[in-house]
């Protein structure tokens, strides 16, 4: 594992991730390069210290470790494809949101490159990064992590999930499906308090710890699943049938639109129709199958 100080890192990709990812190895002093597309998005980098590339070209054609923070799998090869004889021996981490097969594909043209890589998940939002509480999934290459791990932790924990290229993109996105429909259920719930004229701040108030309850649950869930036993005594698929029947019809009463429950909804009501009203709801897993 080298020295942070003794590997210079290249960022191509300066949105919001990218710039704080670029500053967070400027603060360690670390020799940051930076691109970007469009101009002006490194002002304030360069001001603190990184070096600004006039061109992918002159970016690949530099040393050490190079990230990619682009916007999607395509502009990752609109960027690199042109340079990639020049990245030849470098070691590449694509911090891009990409699918897990994306991922893949995007290892094997490294490997047909000489390129060595590793794919990544970013667990957090640009302000975290540096801070308590980021986290950067990675997946491929295990060497490349290895031998920049104290870099990468500047960002946040560096956690290893295996070798197949796509298993940090796949982590991520699961992780993420979570996120997204907690935030849509909390918008849903905000629309029908606010059909009372309860604010969506006061609203929030009994969200956070309503939700901070329920996530316990999520073990017993898992052990369900793992185990396929769907045996239950309570609140089985009909119970949870008749309770979101009852949530559209008073969400359509409220004048709110029903489209970010319909669809669990509708999943349910799919089992008990075809007998599986006695089943757990965890069962729900097996529908999406």
């Amino acid at each position: 594992m080298t020295n942070v100080h003794d590997t210079p890192v290249t960022v191509l990709g300066l949105g919001a991730m990218g710039r704080a990812l670029a500053a967070a190895f400027v603060r360690a002093g670390v020799p940051t390069t930076v691109w970007n597309r469009s101009a002006g998005k490194d002002r304030e980098l360069v001001a603190a210290g990184a070096i600004r590339a006039e061109s992918v070209a002159a970016a690949a054609g530099g040393k050490g470790l190079l990230l990619t923070v682009l916007l999607d799998h395509a502009s990752v090869h609109d960027t690199l494809d042109p340079v990639a004889a020049d990245l030849a021996g470098r070691d590449w981490i694509n911090l891009t949101s990409t699918s897990p097969e994306q991922s893949r594909e995007l290892a094997g043209w490294a490997t047909a490159h000489g390129i060595e890589f590793l794919d990544g998940g970013i667990m957090a939002v640009p302000p975290m990064i540096g801070n308590p509480g980021s986290s950067i999934l990675y997946s491929g290459s295990p060497e490349v992590l290895h031998a920049h791990r104290a870099t990468l932790e500047l960002l946040g924990a560096a956690d290893y999930v295996g070798p197949d290229p796509g298993l940090a993109a796949l982590w991520d996105f699961a992780l993420l499906a979570n996120m997204y429909q907690m935030f849509g259920g909390f918008f849903h719930g905000a629309a029908m308090a606010g059909s009372a004229g309860i604010t969506a701040t006061r609203f929030a108030e009994r969200a956070v710890p309503w939700l901070t309850a329920m996530v316990h649950g999520l073990p017993g869930y898992a052990r369900a699943i793992d185990s396929g036993d769907y045996v239950t005594e309570v609140q089985d698929l009909a119970f949870q049938k008749s309770g979101l029947d009852a949530i559209v019809r008073a969400t359509q009463d409220a004048g709110i639109d029903p489209v970010l429950l319909d669809p669990l909804a509708a999943l349910v009501n799919r089992q008990v129709s075809a007998g599986h009203g006695a089943a757990a709801f965890a069962r729900t897993v097996e529908e999406l199958r």
